[in-house]
């Protein structure tokens, strides 16, 4: 798995001081995504052991609240794998804190997908928020902090 960026001490992608990762890779192609360029599988950097440990100890101090995955598309075959045994290890290591996954995908469209697969039902049980729905322009909603079209729920 590739990753595109790593963002500490964000506070735009869930609630309270988090830590973000950006993973690379992205079939969906929605019209108006803010991050066009994750939509490449080879874009960015390798998910290394190193880079999971930052992340980990990114996450020690009391006045972070959590992580958040975000893309690219977190739930594409390619990324789910890698991302299941980490996201294990975060709940491992700090149980308290919250993992929140944003996804193109509907709930629904994954609980589909979760039938079919452990990984993805694994993820889907391993994560505590979901933002769930493609972006869509004709959509837009301003004013909300974790999404901007009116079809996307938390």
């Amino acid at each position: 798995m590739k990753y595109s960026n790593i963002k500490y001490l964000d506070h735009s992608n869930g609630a309270g001081l988090r830590t973000s990762l950006f993973v690379s890779g992205c079939s969906r192609h929605c019209p108006g995504c803010f991050n066009p360029e994750t939509w490449d599988f080879n874009y960015g950097n390798e998910f290394t052991d190193d880079v999971k440990e930052l992340i980990l100890r990114s996450l020690a101090p009391d006045h972070i609240s959590g992580l958040s995955i975000l893309g690219g598309e977190p739930f594409e075959w390619e990324n789910q794998i890698a991302l299941l045994f980490f996201l294990s290890d975060v709940k491992y290591y700090y149980p308290e804190k919250s993992i929140w996954i944003f996804t193109g995908y509907t709930f629904e469209e994954l609980l589909l997908k979760a039938r079919f697969s452990v990984i993805t039902n694994g993820l889907l049980h391993t994560i505590d928020v979901l933002k769930d729905g493609s972006y869509m322009a004709d959509q837009h909603i301003s004013g909300n902090q974790f999404y901007g079209s009116s079809n996307q729920r938390l």
